[in-house]
């Protein structure tokens, strides 16, 4: 199929940047989109241009690297995938697709669709560590953990980190990834040590880092591509209205 790919192209944080037209001749429908990029960007470089940089790493979904907005949807309007993971197949020959990096003040661009998400360690930082003293390597039924929790808490877990909530929010808010990450600990014994004051600090970076707050607008639920759910936002308020009570 041949399609046609409108890019954003920034050279560096401070560049004004604008969007720049591509063909992207011959692609097969088994190619995933990252596998596309790569095809328009050997030409690019045949012709001693310079190629379109973007983010990416394991290429299976893992890693969350592969942050593209494409045709205005992050990761693409494929739900529970993310942009390595979307195939040609899903687009027809001719079209016109739109790649642009995240738009959020937090996740301030790089070099064209690469954004800093430096902020979203700094916010995991700022939870510090679980001090629970284990000693040796416990067997697994050695704590036991109500069903419920356990699969809550491995929900939760399964946020890649990716950004994709922060970007699809009008707000630009990075709740759901911080409610994800807060109640993934706050379920487990082991983390109910430190509950309280991880919470209020990555709350308190959370804001420091100039993110949005959250006005229930679900899209960040429904642009995760790991499909969290929102009820994280709700459980991170609780456990930080819990915290902020007793101090």
């Amino acid at each position: 199929m041949n399609l046609t790919l409108k890019v954003w192209r920034q050279k560096h944080k401070e560049d004004q940047g604008l969007m720049v037209t591509y063909e992207a001749k011959d692609i097969n429908s088994h190619m995933s989109f990252l596998e596309m990029l790569d095809v328009v960007n050997e030409d690019l470089i045949k012709k001693g241009e310079e190629p379109i940089a973007f983010d990416h790493d394991c290429r299976e979904g893992i890693c969350g690297a592969c942050s593209l907005m494409i045709n205005g949807v992050p990761h693409g309007s494929e739900k529970g995938i993310t942009a390595c993971q979307l195939h040609m197949r899903h687009f027809k020959d001719g079209d016109v697709i739109y790649i642009e990096p995240w738009r959020a003040r937090a996740f301030p661009v790089i070099k064209d669709l690469i954004v800093d998400r430096s902020a979203f360690d700094r916010i995991i930082q700022s939870g510090g560590f679980v001090s629970a003293t284990t000693g040796g390597v416990p067997d697994a039924n050695a704590i036991p953990i109500a069903k419920p929790d356990s699969d809550s808490a491995m929900d939760a877990a399964a946020c890649i980190g990716c950004g994709a909530c922060v970007a699809a929010c009008p707000n630009a808010s990075a709740m759901l990834f911080v409610g994800a990450k807060v109640s993934q600990l706050a379920l487990l014994p082991q983390g109910k040590i430190e509950r309280e004051q991880r919470v209020l600090n990555m709350v308190r970076t959370m804001d420091e880092e100039n993110f949005g707050n959250c006005t229930n607008h679900f899209e960040c639920e429904a642009a995760c591509p790991k499909e969290i759910s929102v009820q994280y936002i709700a459980q991170m308020n609780r456990e930080y209205l819990r915290a902020a009570a007793k101090q």
